[in-house]
């Protein structure tokens, strides 16, 4: 069963994505990571470190708090 905060985190990185109208890939490239990463982050298949909850955050534009809030 998949965690719940990592099904709403995967969610929201694809929302802003979405927003920015960018492809997996090319927020993989802007945050410096590689691009499946992305796609397992958005269906909640890993469980991301801080460190690059930064990297996608700043990748997208948006603070690290705006992950988290609802």
């Amino acid at each position: 069963m998949k965690k719940e905060v990592l099904i709403k985190f995967g969610q929201k990185v694809r929302e802003e994505r979405a927003k920015l109208g960018l492809s997996q890939e090319e927020l993989a490239v802007r945050a410096g990571v590689h691009r499946t990463y992305i796609g397992m982050i958005e269906r909640a298949e890993k469980n991301i470190t801080l460190e690059n909850i930064e990297k996608i955050a700043k990748a997208l534009n948006i603070s690290i708090a705006n992950f988290f809030n609802s």
